[in-house]
């Protein structure tokens, strides 16, 4: 005879709830290439080093005692007890709630929150952060903090949730836990050395934009797996989900526009992030027409917030608090006036008793639930975190800080012994080689050179301004040697081959009659000078 807790499994829901799994794993790679993208190139590896370090050292802990301390069912109103330590007694009989899925694929796919929360947080103490002590904060983070505060929402004896807190996702116990955590982070460290000296570029646009695409790809799963059930809830979480994010990048590049008057990949990334993390709490309460203001206010607040971060001269590298952190409360707070009876009942059954939404059903004392939610997570987040890392910093070995040398050297280089760009050589303070006379081919022994593009990224020339190089149709290409020839190589062949010949614009009309030989040959060597010198 079947087992009584088996009949209730549903096996579309514990697929989908699998699959919503892989999804968030997903978006840890992906935070992974969107901070090393936003951090200079000498850091870049350190960054995603430390998303994947995350889901090793925090998914050991859930196994060992953070699950339990999370989801037991026995627990008080503060903090679980150690009912399912080493996942004891996790396996088909469903959790209290997730009843149609088996507690092993409930544990597994709460993990995944648990591994992607403290990663966020490391973007705010980027560029200047030690990685040995980052194993230890992980795990202590995750059971004094992560699994704390997630307890408080999502169990069953949470006090939150036993007052009412309506949070679908993760605005608290992900975005406000990691957000007010990167504050404490970034004020024990300290700022970047060369902070002031504005010189934390993005260095690679394009690992934003890639990890952009995995998170939002993951964060469906984030969102509408957290109706723990492939049902109509889950469907509409996920519609919320990406148009919140579509409307935000929206807002984001025409707020960037009106500053800058260019189009900004960063800008529409960062806000299509902005979108996704407000629109978290409500996903699963909220109408599509409500999402779309989700997504608007939250990149207007978000916006405004960096603009702030700047003009105070707090150094959060990669903008965690005012992405997510402000994101997460914008969310929780529209979802205490946005959520709505009719969405949450269509994860119910016919004949139940569906609670109200907010202000938007008459229920107008949800706003100031979701105030002490914000507000009590919030304290226990920063000061806990600070606590943590304050005692951390005092041991000798686990300080938190990296010295001045091995800061401009760069967090990959000191910390590792390995660089994201282990073909392109650099001079041990993590700056490019650039191909010119001075050169030599033990300057380039590890690999290629090419011609300062970072250089040429992080400074960019000003409106109307020259970047001292040469036009293609300028130069002989025949003649000229390949930049991404070894110097060693270069050196050998110099004497055989001929300069870079500079043709010029009497050299190019000469069938057309058009010469003046004094001011070809003044030309011929402004030219001259401006390859010498992009060289």
């Amino acid at each position: 005879m079947a087992d009584p807790a088996t009949q209730l499994m549903n096996t579309g829901d514990t697929a989908w709830v699998m699959m919503c799994t892989v999804l968030v794993f997903i978006m840890c790679p992906g935070l992974g290439f969107f901070y090393a993208g936003l951090a200079r190139a000498k850091n870049a590896l350190s960054l995603m080093y430390l998303t994947v370090l995350a889901v090793a050292v925090v998914s050991f802990q859930w196994y060992l005692i953070g699950y339990s301390l999370t989801f037991s069912e026995t627990g008080g109103p503060f903090i679980g007890d150690t009912a399912h330590f080493l996942l004891r007694g996790v396996g088909i009989a469903p959790h209290v709630t997730a009843q149609t899925i088996p507690a092993g694929c409930f544990m597994i796919f709460q993990m995944m929150f648990a591994c992607l929360t403290p990663a966020l947080a490391f973007g705010s103490a980027a560029e200047r952060m030690s990685l040995g002590p980052a194993i230890v904060f992980l795990f202590v983070w995750s059971t004094l903090v992560y699994d704390v505060i997630t307890y408080w929402v999502w169990a069953g004896n949470g006090w939150l949730a036993t007052l009412g807190v309506m949070d679908f996702a993760g605005g608290t116990p992900v975005h406000i836990s990691s957000g007010l955590a990167a504050v404490a982070y970034a004020m024990v460290v300290g700022k970047r050395r060369d902070y002031d000296e504005n010189a934390n570029t993005p260095h690679n646009v394009s690992f934003v934009f890639l990890g952009l695409a995995m998170m939002w790809f993951g964060w469906f799963g984030f969102n509408a797996g957290s109706a723990l059930a492939a049902n109509a809830r889950s469907v509409q979480s996920l519609i919320g989900t990406h148009l919140s994010g579509c409307v935000a990048a929206i807002v984001w590049v025409l707020m960037d526009y009106r500053h800058t008057k260019k189009w900004s990949m960063i800008g529409l990334c960062t806000g299509a992030v902005a979108g996704l993390a407000t629109i978290t709490p409500g996903s699963g309460f909220v109408s599509s027409s409500s999402a779309l203001a989700f997504g608007a206010i939250g990149a207007i607040v978000c916006n405004l917030a960096v603009q702030y971060k700047h003009k105070y001269h707090f150094d959060d590298a990669l903008d965690v608090f005012a992405v997510h952190y402000i994101g997460g409360l914008v969310g929780l707070v529209l979802t205490g006036i946005f959520a709505q009876q009719k969405v949450i009942a269509l994860s119910y059954n016919e004949g139940d008793v569906v609670p109200l939404g907010g202000w938007l059903d008459g229920n107008f004392i949800q706003v100031p639930i979701q105030l002490a939610a914000i507000v009590t997570v919030s304290v226990w987040s920063f000061v806990v975190t600070y606590i943590i890392l304050v005692v951390i910093n005092k041991i000798p070995f686990l300080r938190l800080r990296l010295n001045d040398e091995a800061e401009m050297m760069g967090v990959d280089w000191s910390e590792m012994g390995e660089r994201a760009y282990a073909y392109l050589p650099m001079t041990e303070s993590g700056e490019f080689i650039a191909p010119n006379g001075n050169s030599t081919s033990a300057d380039v022994a590890q690999g290629v050179v090419v011609k300062r593009v970072p250089d040429i990224i992080e400074q960019p020339a000003e409106s109307g301004g020259d970047l001292g190089g040469i036009k293609l149709q300028d130069m002989d290409l025949a003649s000229t040697p390949s930049y991404f020839q070894l110097e060693g190589n270069r050196n050998s062949e110099r004497s055989a081959s001929p300069s870079p010949t500079i043709r010029t614009d009497s050299t190019r009309k000469g069938s057309s009659g058009i010469n003046d030989g004094a001011s070809s040959s003044t030309y011929a060597s402004r030219k001259q000078q401006k390859a010498r010198a992009i060289d």
